[in-house]
């Protein structure tokens, strides 16, 4: 009978994996979990045997990843397809300046390699979709979940109960964290708890909201435990439960999860089969810019020459707007703006403006609503105004 408490980790996790040794080398090196009697040789052997898959290696992949290698988990794969940015660099810690503008999975495997030699480390240089997902994840006994957008983690959900994966769950925003042990057998999933995605644009990413630095350590270290117990099947794991993690008060606190009789994907008598197209299902993109909705940076700087009237509204908060803003704009920050409205009247040609043109596609609507008739966003924010007009702007 298979413990409730790790689900099914998988045949090759889950064994004694017999005949399966440790090096003089590898006995030194793991010698503190060896001397352990809830991880032992046997222990160590799950490990090593074991076939751990990273959907990201960003913040939450970066700790996780370290961690899964230290420890001798034989097999990390990182699946990402982007390259390392100088903003990555203040969380996003297996990644280091010199590897700035290469790609995050060459600076991973780099790392992990000269971590611990005797894991193999396999990447995946593209994006986790419908078409691929359950190709990628396929024949991994975990799947540890570091992506930053709900398309990706429905995605992975399903993917995971369809393949019978656990999927170590975890996401961060600014002092807040969460982790989970989703889709393990007879275990609630993701859609348990979160059956419908939230409406487009009414959660900012990290770039529009900001992360403090050290939050995903905590939570993808949290993963990487949980990963651990998984296979070596020690311990309570975090399934059928959601840790949550406030760091500004550095307080956790728990929910205790039911799996959802109706659940679509892991019910009595689910109705997702296959995978779906996620990012339509979670409304992204769903409603394109109107026509003329939208201003280049470049198109900007000429009509400011061109036109004195022109009022640039900037939706920020007031820190960032501290760090750089466009001369002669207006701070309004847009959870400020319905009450300010009244600032702008008289003004006929308004351009919002926010750091990547997120929020200010959303100013534009709120300012449409109250019958500003001549309203544009600027396409890519202050970080297009700052590439593309005046490299003077700092970057953040």
């Amino acid at each position: 009978m298979r413990d409730a408490r790790y689900g099914n980790p998988g045949s090759g996790a889950g064994g004694s994996a017999p005949g399966l040794g440790l090096s003089h080398e590898e006995i030194l090196r793991y010698s503190r979990h060896l001397i352990l009697p809830e991880v032992g040789t046997a222990g160590q052997r799950r490990l090593k045997a074991a076939r751990v898959v990273l959907v990201g290696a960003g913040g939450l992949g970066s700790p996780a990843s370290l961690y899964l290698g230290a420890a001798g988990v034989g097999t990390v794969a990182l699946v990402d397809f982007d390259a390392v940015d100088e903003t990555n660099l203040q969380r996003q810690i297996i990644h280091g300046t010199s590897m700035v503008g290469k790609s995050k999975l060459v600076s991973a495997e780099l790392r992990l390699k000269d971590l611990n030699p005797h894991v193999r480390v396999e990447t995946f240089d593209e994006r986790l979709t419908s078409e691929n997902a359950l190709q990628v994840l396929r024949g991994f006994d975990v799947v540890v979940d570091g992506s930053d957008n709900f398309p990706t983690r429905y995605l992975v959900n399903d993917a995971c109960v369809l393949l019978g994966i656990p999927y170590v769950y975890g996401s961060i925003f600014r002092f807040a964290g969460q982790a989970s042990v989703f889709a393990a057998e007879g275990a609630p999933c993701y859609r348990c708890l979160f059956r419908d995605p939230p409406p487009p644009g009414l959660i900012p990413s990290c770039a529009e909201a900001g992360v403090l630095g050290v939050l995903p350590g905590v939570i993808g270290s949290i993963q990487a435990l949980e990963a651990i117990k998984l296979i070596i099947r020690q311990g309570d794991t975090l399934i059928g439960r959601l840790l949550l993690f406030d760091a500004l008060k550095l307080e956790f606190r728990e929910l205790t999860l039911r799996k959802d009789p109706d659940c679509p994907v892991c019910g009595d008598d689910p109705t997702v089969r296959e995978l779906i197209d996620y990012e339509a299902f979670c409304g992204a993109g769903a409603e394109p810019a109107r026509e003329g909705a939208e201003v280049t940076a470049e198109q900007l700087a000429q009509e400011r020459e061109e036109n004195p009237d022109l009022v640039l509204v900037d939706v920020r908060e007031p820190q960032e707007w501290e760090i750089c803003h466009i001369q002669d704009s207006v701070l309004i920050p847009l959870g400020q703006l319905p009450d300010r409205l009244g600032e702008l009247d008289g003004h006929g040609d308004l351009v919002t403006i926010c750091h990547y043109g997120v929020r200010s596609m959303r100013a534009l609507e709120i300012l449409g609503a109250a019958g500003f008739s001549k309203v544009r966003s600027l396409r890519g924010g202050i970080a297009s105004w700052a590439e593309n007009v005046d490299s003077s702007v700092p970057r953040y």
